[in-house]
C-alpha cells in the first residue's frame, strides 16, 4: 500500500469579523477556483485526496480545467478559532464561507460540500448565487425525518443535559484510537480502504482537539443546528433553498451511507433544478475519501456539461 498524499498546507485568513483556517493545493496558472466544505466533526483534511486529483488537468480530458483547490475548516472546527458570538447555525456558517469567498476575491467558485458542509453550501448557493459557479454535494445533510440509528444518536447528543454529559463521558473514557476506528466504521462502507497513516492522522487530530477545551461545545452546537434545520419547514427550509439554486448541480449519495439515506436521491432529483444525481455503489458517507477517483470523474462531467450550450 503506497503512502497517501500529505495534508495540504494552510493558514488563517480573514472572513468577515472572524478568521478561518484554509488549506490550499498548488495548481497551474489559470486554474478555476474551488472551495471544499467539510461535515460535522470533519475538517479541511477530508478533501486531501480529491484536491490532489482535481488540481491537475485530466490526462484523458483535454480542455477540462485544473482547479485551484482550497478547503476550509468551518468556525470552531479543525484549526479555525471559535467564531465571534459562538454562533454555529447553518446560517452563520454559510455567511462565514460567503465572506471568505468575497474577501479572497476569486468568485465564482466551484463549491463542494459534504454532509453538514453540504447544507451550508446549499444555503449559500441559494442566497448568494453570484459566488457559485457549480455546486457539488456529497451526502448532503438535508432534512429527512425517517429514523435511522446514527442520526438518532446525534439527536440524543443534542438533548439538554444528557447530551453534553454523554459526549464528555465518551471523550474522557474512550481512547482516541477507539473513537477514530468507530468513526471510520460509521462513515466508510469498507473501512479496509482507510490507509493506516490516515487513521493515525485522525487519532492525532482527535487527541489535539481533546486538549482545546471547546471541541465538545462546538460539536454539540453544530449538531443542534442540523437538528434545527431538519425540523424547519416553509420558505426557510433547506429543501426550499435547494429549489432556488441556479448553479449547475451534482448530488452524490453512497449506497451504503449509514447517516444520509441514499433514497434521498429521489427527492434531490426533484428539488434541484436540472441537477445530476448519482448513487455510488459500495460507498458510505464520505465518498470523496472512500472513492475520490469516482467523485473527481463525476465532477469533471459536471464541469463539461456546464460548458455546453
Amino acid at each position: 500500500m503506497t503512502d497517501p498524499v500529505a495534508a495540504w498546507p494552510g493558514e488563517l485568513v480573514s472572513a468577515g469579523a472572524g478568521q478561518l483556517f484554509v488549506r490550499s493545493a498548488p495548481a497551474p496558472e489559470g486554474a478555476e477556483p474551488a472551495l471544499f466544505v467539510h461535515g460535522l466533526g470533519g475538517g479541511a483534511t477530508n478533501w486531501t485526496d480529491l484536491m490532489d486529483l482535481l488540481r491537475k488537468p485530466p490526462a484523458d480530458g483535454p480542455g477540462e480545467p485544473a482547479l485551484a483547490c482550497e478547503a476550509v475548516d468551518l468556525p470552531g472546527f479543525g484549526f479555525s478559532p471559535v467564531p465571534p458570538g459562538n454562533d454555529y447555525s447553518i446560517d452563520a456558517m454559510a455567511t462565514a464561507v460567503g465572506e471568505l469567498i468575497d474577501e479572497r476575491g476569486y468568485w465564482p467558485v466551484h463549491l463542494v460540500g459534504n454532509s453538514m458542509g453540504g447544507a451550508v453550501c446549499v444555503r449559500l448557493a441559494a442566497r448568494r448565487p453570484d459566488l457559485v459557479r457549480t455546486l457539488t454535494l456529497i451526502s448532503p445533510a438535508l432534512p429527512d425525518l425517517r429514523p435511522r440509528v446514527l442520526p438518532m444518536r446525534l439527536t440524543l447528543l443534542c438533548a439538554p443535559g444528557i447530551g453534553p454529559w454523554l459526549l464528555s463521558r465518551v471523550t474522557r473514557r474512550v481512547p482516541a484510537q477507539s473513537r477514530a476506528s468507530m468513526s471510520v466504521r460509521d462513515v466508510f462502507a469498507d473501512p479496509g480502504l482507510v490507509h493506516p497513516k490516515r487513521l493515525a492522522e485522525e487519532v492525532a487530530e482527535l487527541t489535539r482537539r481533546d486538549g482545546l477545551g471547546y471541541a465538545d461545545t462546538v460539536l454539540l452546537a453544530a449538531a443542534r443546528s442540523i437538528v434545527t434545520e431538519y425540523m424547519r419547514r416553509g420558505p426557510r427550509s433547506l429543501w426550499h433553498d435547494a429549489a432556488r439554486v441556479k448553479a449547475p448541480t451534482l448530488v452524490i449519495y453512497g449506497s451504503h451511507d449509514r447517516l444520509v439515506r441514499p433514497a434521498m436521491a429521489a427527492l434531490a432529483a426533484r428539488s434541484f433544478r436540472g441537477a445530476r444525481v448519482v448513487v455510488l455503489s459500495r460507498t458510505g458517507h464520505v465518498a470523496m475519501m472512500e472513492r475520490p477517483g469516482l467523485v473527481a470523474k463525476e465532477m469533471r462531467d459536471l464541469f463539461a456539461a456546464a460548458r455546453r450550450p
